[in-house]
């Protein structure tokens, strides 16, 4: 007989993935890209929802948490929109060993990619990023 998951590991799937993640990486998109409209992210809320933005598209997420290699992952469906123009799909993401979350977005008859996401509040500033310039401009 096969063991059930339990509401407890449920719950701590749950609070491993809650919160904001910035997304750092992308396999098809460079940093420029991604952050096109504002910083990209990935969010996850405790209540089984969730939502993304990067380049211009943004979704809402309809989420299932559980677990793989023993690590806290959640699969995903997804609406929104990409220009505008009404687009959905599926997804994945798992916590890796280092912390970082790494998972895969598939848009409905198009592009995939995968990517990696770190904790906002660990995520690099603009200034960091640039070398403690705002923006990246010279002086």
């Amino acid at each position: 007989m096969a063991a059930r998951r339990g509401p407890r590991i449920r719950e701590e799937t749950v609070m491993k993935l809650t919160g904001v993640w910035r997304i750092v990486e992308m396999d098809l998109w460079d940093a420029e890209a991604i952050d096109l409209l504002g910083p990209g992210y990935i969010q996850f809320g405790a209540d089984r929802s969730g939502r993304f933005r990067f380049i211009a598209v943004e979704g809402w997420m309809d989420c299932q948490t559980g677990q793989r290699d023993g690590r806290a992952c959640v699969e995903f469906t997804w609406e929104g929109n990409d220009e505008s123009d009404p687009a959905g799909g599926r997804g994945w993401a798992a916590l890796d060993k280092d912390g970082s979350l790494r998972g895969h977005i598939y848009f409905h008859l198009g592009d995939d990619s995968g990517f990696r996401a770190v904790r906002a509040e660990d995520a690099p500033t603009p200034e960091a990023k640039n070398g403690g310039r705002a923006g990246g401009a010279s002086t």
